[in-house]
């Protein structure tokens, strides 16, 4: 299996010229900024995941990528590759993860990272995926009070609409980790409602976007997901102490970490960053083939 990352580093001014240029939206400073911890992610995979194939960086642009990464070892994939140029540029995930099937050379089964997640314990490929069946947790909801929530919603009633059913009062939403993917029903998906993921498409996002839960919960009704919470540990900074994540970090119990940026005072997030820095150092001190 594949992994795909997407990433975005909010302090590449040629990044900051072109969000200036295209958008009338404040940088939302817990979507963009860049924590430095890239390469701890590509440790982690090196170490605890060397049954992956090939890894994919998703970037909008050569200057989002970092000047350490192996191009013979991680294939980079610019926006433009995969994205129609009519909806380009984005700064918004979603209409990036409506296309990651298109990545040229993706294995069928694939896993979608967000650069927040971190292999910080062995893994097996049967965390992820059992005879062609992705695994992760799966949850109901009812209300849809925020944003995301909303786009949770619009995902679930589109990926039940491409399979013929009726709306369900309540919508699925997957477990935030790495997400199991299937690349060609995503991209079978991707054929059945083409017009109206389209139609969801924005430069920043919206209310009527919807996300790549849509490709989870199609397998999901389908019967291709295993409905089985992934051994992670969630860690909000907003509310989790930088004790409590370094003790966690230094003696993990968990496969995988998540480690989810939040608005925070610059104080703290200098004093949270440092404290990942140095325990992701001790953890993973040696480069990776990632790494130049």
């Amino acid at each position: 299996m594949d992994i795909v990352i997407t990433y975005v580093n909010g302090l590449d001014p040629v990044w900051q010229a072109e969000y200036a240029e295209f958008t009338n939206t404040p940088i939302l400073e817990k979507r963009f900024r860049d924590w430095g911890t890239l390469r701890y992610l590509f440790r982690g995979i090196e170490r605890n995941m060397s049954f992956i194939r090939k890894v994919h960086l998703v970037v909008s642009g050569e200057s989002q990528v970092p000047e350490w990464i192996n191009r013979d070892e991680v294939n980079v994939v610019l926006h433009k590759d995969i994205i129609p140029k009519e909806y380009l540029p984005t700064f918004n995930s979603n209409p990036i993860e409506m296309h990651l099937h298109r990545i040229e050379g993706l294995d069928e089964e694939f896993l979608y990272f967000n650069d927040d997640i971190f292999p910080v314990m062995p893994c097996s490929p049967t965390d992820f995926f059992v005879d062609g069946k992705g695994i992760i947790g799966m949850s109901r909801h009812l209300f849809a009070p925020d944003m995301f929530k909303k786009i949770c919603r619009n995902s679930d009633r589109l990926a039940r609409r491409a399979l013929g059913l009726k709306p369900s009062l309540c919508f699925l939403r997957p477990q935030h980790i790495c997400a199991p993917m299937l690349r060609s029903e995503q991209a079978r998906l991707y054929g059945l409602v083409e017009q109206e993921i389209i139609a969801t498409l924005t430069t920043t996002r919206t209310a009527k976007n919807v996300t790549q839960y849509l490709f989870t919960n199609y397998l999901y009704l389908q019967g291709k997901i295993i409905p089985r919470r992934q051994p992670r540990k969630h860690f909000s900074v907003a509310v989790a102490s930088v004790d409590k994540i370094r003790r966690f970090l230094e003696n993990p119990d968990r496969r995988l970490a998540c480690i989810n940026d939040v608005k925070l005072s610059e104080e703290r997030y200098t004093e949270m960053r440092d404290m990942l820095h140095e325990s992701f150092e001790r953890m993973f001190p040696q480069k990776s083939k990632f790494e130049r």
